[in-house]
């Protein structure tokens, strides 16, 4: 039973989905008491907007008749907010009400911050490194965060945003389809000194990879590849350098070309879907010259 309710309205859960019907089931335990809810649907085609309807009649659904990807479907669900928090949450993400509870605590203690966040479990228990320093700055190392810790990288599968403290930098870089938009926006918060809040005593269950299931699933596979390789180098050729972007690619191009022979002999369809589609996606990127 949730004492607090109260609180629960002054923040809108943010969710994209895309063939993600299999997930909504684990979310009811928190969409249940949350006044404020945005679906967000990438032209699922296994029923994901009519269950999300069905399950919680309150919430605003987006249907939109294509895939806009991850970081465009946040920011059209992002402009129906009007609370002064948005919790962006993946569908294959866990949390309690509790925990999103907790988060706000957090987000009232610290009022600078922009970006408020919980560590993530995997589905066995087994924590992921969802935070860490930019990669343009140095690599992170060192054990886990033990007290509220300013980072300057969080996952994207589970943000608390107070949304005013983002009129500096915006949302989302729609030039990112899939992947690395996370890494964007943190980094775009980190260079305005806007803090971002990891909260280590909250966690969130996340079963990485597990929020797409469609009726095609290499087909899924081939598209995460494809734009894993793309995001990669549009990250790289945005905060970067042309030169730096395009010594990667031809990189990635070899040892990519080296990979999908092995997959071949091993005989693993799911992991030759995903790096045949990286190997489209370096072939197919093309620089934005005005980085």
């Amino acid at each position: 039973m949730i004492m607090n309710r109260q609180e629960l309205r002054q923040v809108t859960v943010v969710m994209v989905t895309h063939h993600s019907a299999h997930c909504l089931a684990l979310q009811n335990d928190l969409l249940a008491h949350c006044p404020n809810i945005i679906i967000s649907d990438n032209a699922s085609n296994d029923g994901t907007p009519e269950q999300a309807k069905a399950l919680w009649p309150h919430a605003t659904v987006l249907a939109h008749p294509n895939n806009l990807g991850f970081g465009a479907a946040n920011n059209r669900a992002l402009a129906w907010v009007t609370t002064p928090f948005a919790f962006l949450l993946n569908p294959d993400c866990a949390i309690t009400p509790e925990a999103l509870l907790a988060l706000l605590d957090a987000a009232h203690d610290m009022p600078d911050a922009a970006l408020i966040a919980p560590p993530l479990l995997g589905a066995k228990g087994k924590p992921e490194l969802n935070y860490r320093w930019p990669k343009t700055q140095w690599d992170s190392k060192g054990a886990g965060a033990e007290g509220p810790t300013c980072v300057g990288f969080v996952c994207g599968a589970a943000m608390l945003f107070r949304v005013a403290n983002f009129a500096p930098v915006g949302f989302f870089d729609e030039t990112f389809f899939l992947y690395y938009e996370d890494d964007d926006l943190c980094l775009r918060l980190f260079n305005a000194k806007l803090p971002m809040l990891l909260v280590p005593d909250v966690v969130a269950i996340h079963s990485s990879r597990g929020s797409v299931k469609g009726k095609v699933p290499l087909k899924s596979e081939y598209v995460r590849g494809y734009h894993h390789a793309q995001s990669k180098l549009i990250f790289e050729n945005k905060h970067g350098t042309l030169k730096l972007a395009l010594k990667q690619r031809r990189r990635l191009l070899f040892s990519t070309t080296v990979a999908l022979f092995f997959r071949v002999l091993l005989l693993s369809p799911k992991r030759l879907a995903r790096m045949w589609g990286r190997w489209r996606g370096l072939l197919d990127w093309e620089p934005a010259h005005g980085h």
